[in-house]
């Protein structure tokens, strides 16, 4: 009996088949009953546990199962999302290279300062300042010319905010609205004239005040800074570039004397760059009181100043001379350009 104990542990580590011969020994007459072994233990029946989504209402949100497993990515594209973009914002621009405009040299360059002029020191507390009307003539003003030289991207900005304020106001409501910020500027103009004149009455347009009332809030702490006002709401022409403008205003700012110009708006523009093409209206006008016989000094700063209509503090942007400068040069490539168009 022991040798068939050993046999059977012996073929239990051998092939599996031969597992029967155990029983089958040559010493046993009768075969012995056998059972079948395996190496996967027996699987005892349990309760299933219950499951909580099988008691979901699955046709109720078949859809949204349907819409998280029908795919794996999101349904936005690159493409899909320039379309939203195209909508929402216009056709993106695409890159420019640095434009050309802003390294070349002007063709018919002109200094900013005349060297040829003589500038008479004056007592400004004696003298009121200069006030020359602007005459109707075919000269192109400043103005006009840029308006007619802006570049496309300005020109595409422009254009865009118009047809928005259309959208929302009609053509009729944006004349009316464009016609208000008119009135508003030129009544703004003529308080800030008042104040820097002592002999007019301050009190000439009071029934008008509450219209520009948040302008006038707006550049009080400006005016602080602000003295010996040698110029205002005058007429300017270059004597040699044959082009003229309308200054708002020339007095010193902090010590420096500057072509200040006055600006309203509803939007804030706490940069320079915010000013558009005003940079170089303020040093066109710059060079025009340079080359102006009517003016016995000269200028080579300017100051933007933008006024809000809520009131919130003015922003003023100072040009010094080296800035100033460089706004002239660009002054005179569009001054070109318009020339080379007419």
């Amino acid at each position: 009996m022991l040798l068939v104990r050993m046999n059977f542990l012996q073929l239990l580590c051998r092939k599996p088949e031969r597992l029967e011969m155990v029983f089958q020994l040559r010493h046993c007459k009768k075969q012995f009953p056998y059972m079948c072994l395996a190496t996967s233990t027996s699987l005892y029946s349990k309760k299933k546990k219950v499951n909580g989504y099988e008691q979901v209402d699955q046709e109720k949100y078949k859809s949204l199962v349907f819409s998280v497993t029908s795919y794996k990515a999101s349904a936005q594209t690159p493409e899909t999302i320039l379309e939203e973009d195209s909508l929402l914002y216009g056709q993106p621009l695409k890159h420019a290279p640095p434009n050309e405009a802003e390294t070349k040299t002007p063709k018919n360059w002109i200094p900013l300062i005349n060297p040829n002029k003589r500038t008479v020191l004056l007592d400004s507390d004696s003298n009121l300042p200069v006030k020359i009307a602007l005459q109707k003539t075919k000269i192109p003003s400043v103005t006009h010319i840029l308006q007619q030289t802006i570049p496309p991207q300005q020109a595409f900005y422009l254009e865009r905010w118009k047809q928005k304020m259309i959208q929302e106001l009609g053509k009729d409501g944006f004349a009316e609205y464009t016609k208000n910020l008119f009135l508003q500027g030129e009544l703004f103009h003529a308080a800030l004239e008042s104040m820097f004149l002592p002999e007019e009455s301050a009190t000439k347009e009071q029934g008008e005040d509450a219209a520009i009332s948040g302008y006038l809030s707006s550049v009080q702490h400006v005016l602080k800074d602000i003295s010996e006002v040698r110029v205002l709401e005058s007429a300017v022409q270059h004597e040699t570039l044959q082009y003229l403008g309308l200054v708002d205003c020339v007095a010193k700012y902090r010590g420096q004397l500057c072509v200040i110009d006055w600006k309203t708006s509803e939007k804030l523009k706490p940069s320079l760059k915010n000013t558009f093409d005003n940079p170089l209206q303020v040093a066109a006008y710059v060079g025009a009181i340079n080359h102006d016989a009517n003016y016995d000094f000269q200028v080579s700063c300017g100051l933007i100043v933008v006024a809000y209509k809520n009131g919130c503090p003015a922003h003023p942007h100072f040009m010094g001379p080296d800035l100033c400068s460089q706004y002239w040069n660009k002054w005179l490539l569009r001054l070109e350009e318009y020339m080379d168009r007419n």
